[in-house]
């Protein structure tokens, strides 16, 4: 994770909490002027709109305080949705026996892009069950990571 994704991590993870949900995960989309700031939010019970609209009052208040991004960004504060985006090792290791997408920042195996099973989580690696073959990757090495909904 970048150090303004970490930094931001631990700016929000309190206040997110705060309000009786957990903070599953953040993305920084730097795109010049149009830069997106994009925080997803957990609750078992699930998250209604009202949730997003609490929080990002209550997320953009710290942003302000903090001014941690120095460029305009948009905020969008949402659930994870069925198809989660995945971005911890505990996250990764909660889904054993789910089905995945990531893209990696180097290939493994030839490819960038692996669907497969989650078998199994040590330390910072994933075991990924692709095509019939089990898979080692590097943690550090997934660039993003998506659970792939079942229906």
């Amino acid at each position: 994770m970048a150090t303004i994704e970490k930094r931001l991590e631990e700016m929000l993870k309190s206040p997110v909490e705060a309000l009786g949900h957990r903070l599953w995960g953040l993305e920084y989309i730097q795109a010049g002027k149009h830069s997106t700031l994009r925080v997803y939010i957990d609750n078992d019970k699930g998250i209604f709109i009202e949730d997003c609209a609490e929080s990002s009052r209550q997320i953009s208040a710290v942003l302000d305080v903090e001014d941690p991004i120095s460029t305009e960004y948009t905020l969008e504060v949402s659930s994870p949705g069925v198809d989660r985006p995945l971005f911890t090792v505990e996250q990764y290791a909660s889904y054993i026996d789910e089905t995945v997408k990531i893209q990696l920042t180097m290939p493994v195996a030839g490819s960038r892009n692996l669907k497969g099973t989650v078998t199994g989580v040590e330390g910072q690696t994933l075991t990924l069950a692709v095509d019939g073959n089990e898979l080692i990757i590097a943690l550090d090495n997934i660039r993003k990571g998506n659970l792939i909904a079942k229906f």
